[in-house]
């Protein structure tokens, strides 16, 4: 599973929020701002106990972070600082998050690995690609192979998180389990990235 590899597909499922914002000339960098601003108070309703209306909330601030990078596209407002901003607030909001859920619902060690886990699993994309290098830029969009590899990234982390919230009323262990599914899951697919680098440039010695 790597919902990442399909988003060109699943971009007709957002679109349409996209568009009216585009339509309102909202700034993408603001809208980026309003993602990070909504995934903060999840984070705030999850660790008070509240993980229903947390999920809908973080539901929220994924839509918004797709929306941004939509609007730069089609305002032709894209900039660099958008892309920096962009990656430094989906970080914000998973460490927030994902933080906050594991404190209030899972031991510390457990919390430890999901959230360490999930920052690598990402930065370990753009590390690779100043390090290595990658195959093209289309649209602000990087497009390279590392981008398909590992099965448990950020979106899995949110359809098992978002679910699980929902559930929560019929099970109050519901998310324990959830959180260390995804620390697992997520450590084990920055396991399979790290293995996709070391066969294709372990034996790459720079100059």
């Amino acid at each position: 599973m790597n919902i990442t590899s399909k988003r060109d597909s699943l971009k007709k499922l957002y679109s349409p929020f996209g568009w009216l914002l585009a339509k309102a000339n909202v700034s993408p960098n603001v809208i980026t701002l309003l993602a990070v601003i909504t995934g903060t108070f999840a984070a705030f309703l999850y660790y008070s106990g509240h993980p229903v209306l947390g999920a809908f909330l973080l539901f929220s601030s994924g839509i918004l972070d797709l929306c941004d990078g939509y609007v730069a596209v089609n305002n032709r407002k894209a900039t660099k600082f958008g892309a920096v901003f962009d990656w430094i607030a989906d970080k914000w909001v998973d460490g927030f998050v994902l933080g906050a859920v594991a404190l209030r619902f899972a031991n510390d060690w457990i919390a430890l690995l999901a959230v360490v886990s999930t920052m690598l699993h990402t930065f370990i994309k753009p590390v690779a690609y100043a390090e290595i290098g990658y195959s093209e830029r289309t649209t602000g969009k990087i497009k390279d192979p590392l981008e398909n590899t590992g099965f448990f990234g950020r979106p899995e982390t949110f359809i098992v998180l978002f679910t699980a919230s929902i559930l929560y009323p019929l099970n109050h262990r519901i998310l324990t389990y959830a959180i260390e599914f995804i620390a697992v899951m997520t450590f084990l697919s920055l396991m399979h990235r790290l293995y996709y680098l070391y066969k294709k440039y372990g034996r790459e010695y720079e100059e």
